[in-house]
């Protein structure tokens, strides 16, 4: 019966008053019968004690069914709810950590992949770098060759017209020198 009030508002509400209606006419007949009785006792162990442990309890326990066990049903559901999520929280806690350990290990692997690529290119250039290094010594020394045969060329040419000139010079000389020849 106390889960049927529970459940349906109205009856609870019309429970309510009819307790409500109960406790404010008790006291009203316990104090009738009071003056009934013994005047001028201190503290009298008639019916007002009973009806209002009666009342007490019938309180305590409409109470209980129409207040306290909705709302403590309540709490627990929100705690249930609560506690699932805190479980999923946690739980995404491992999956946050997987997922900050594989972007660490991608940022790894792709600096390792760039420093890689980096050395090759550089191995690269610099083989590059050597080889027009080696063909431009090539040409110098080429071109220096070149130059000293032209050089040696020039050389033997001045060389021989020299000879020409110290004769024709020598003989200008000697024909100066002795006007006579035999």
């Amino acid at each position: 019966m106390a889960s049927s009030i529970a459940r349906n508002p109205s009856l609870r509400n019309a429970t309510f008053l009819a307790m409500n209606a109960v406790m404010a006419a008790a006291p009203a007949l316990a104090e009738e019968v009071a003056e009934a009785e013994e005047k001028g006792k201190i503290f009298d162990f008639n019916l007002t004690l009973p009806i209002i442990a009666i009342e007490f309890l019938l309180l305590m326990v409409t109470l209980d069914n129409i207040w306290f066990k909705p709302v403590a049903k309540v709490m627990d559901e929100r705690d249930e709810a609560i506690r699932k999520k805190l479980v999923g929280v946690r739980d995404n806690s491992g999956e946050i950590k997987q997922l900050q350990d594989e972007a660490e290990a991608i940022l790894r692997a792709a600096r390792a992949e760039t420093t890689a690529e980096l050395n090759k290119m550089k191995r690269e250039t610099a083989a590059e770098l050597d080889g027009k290094l080696q063909e431009s010594r090539d040409r110098i020394e080429k071109e220096l060759a070149d130059a000293l045969v032209n050089l040696e060329i020039q050389k033997q040419e001045t060389l021989k017209s020299l000879d020409k000139q110290v004769q024709e010079l020598s003989e200008q000389i000697v024909s100066k020198v002795i006007p006579f020849s035999a």
